[in-house]
């Protein structure tokens, strides 16, 4: 009987039975981490078929974060389940456009989502190479767009919008595209999604460091 009291000890044991219960991945032991955290933090172990990760994309995401790479979310919920102390750690911050007063005028002006605006604003910081997409299928739609009319450079994109409308085919543009990425198959993803694979990297980064 673990201590339930004890966070800790609920994780190492959450994550024992995700072992058990998932068995043998057969996928390089990074993206299997990320694989393991989104169930950990969604309870849904369909996860583990639902999820596709670019190859080497990964890896290119720690190599920049530790080069103190920001990371920017569509959303403050996604913002929220960022951890923020090895970000910190690292010398870099993550960042959302959304709320921001120029971003909402443009937006009303251009006739375009807030979101879509955001992202607009957002590529023209070049030390934002990280985006976490699990809300808003537009501004997914629009990194997309940003990236193959070379107006943005990035080195990890996920993207896990969650919905009914665009969301599946959002991720689905994304998964047939060259850029790195982290996304899910169909209407589930979300914003403890994102925040989970991206800890997942963090994590990874941490255990170097030990």
């Amino acid at each position: 009987m673990i201590d339930i009291k004890d966070p800790q000890a609920i994780e190492e044991k959450s994550m024992a039975i995700i072992k058990e219960e998932l068995g043998e991945l057969f996928c390089p032991p990074e993206e299997e981490a990320v694989i393991k955290r989104v169930v950990h933090a969604t309870a849904d172990l369909e996860f583990a078929r639902l999820i596709t990760i670019a190859p080497g994309a990964v890896k290119k995401a720690v190599s920049s974060l530790k080069k103190g790479a920001n990371v920017v979310t569509d959303v403050s919920m996604v913002k929220a389940g960022v951890n923020k102390r090895i970000l910190s750690f690292l010398g870099a911050e993550v960042k959302t456009y959304i709320g921001d007063q120029d971003v909402a005028l443009a937006a009303k002006e251009k006739g375009i989502t807030r979101s879509m605006m955001a992202m607009r604003k957002a590529v023209r910081d070049k030390d934002n190479r990280i985006f976490l997409i699990g809300n808003a299928p537009t501004a997914l739609f629009e990194l997309i767009n940003l990236l193959r009319a070379g107006q943005a450079e990035l080195d990890l994109i996920i993207g896990t919008p969650v919905g009914f409308v665009g969301a599946r085919e959002a991720k689905e543009e994304l998964a047939k595209s060259k850029f790195p990425y982290i996304t899910v198959k169909g209407r589930k993803g979300g914003s403890p999604v994102a925040a989970a694979a991206l800890n997942a990297i963090l994590y990874l980064i941490q255990g170097q460091w030990s």
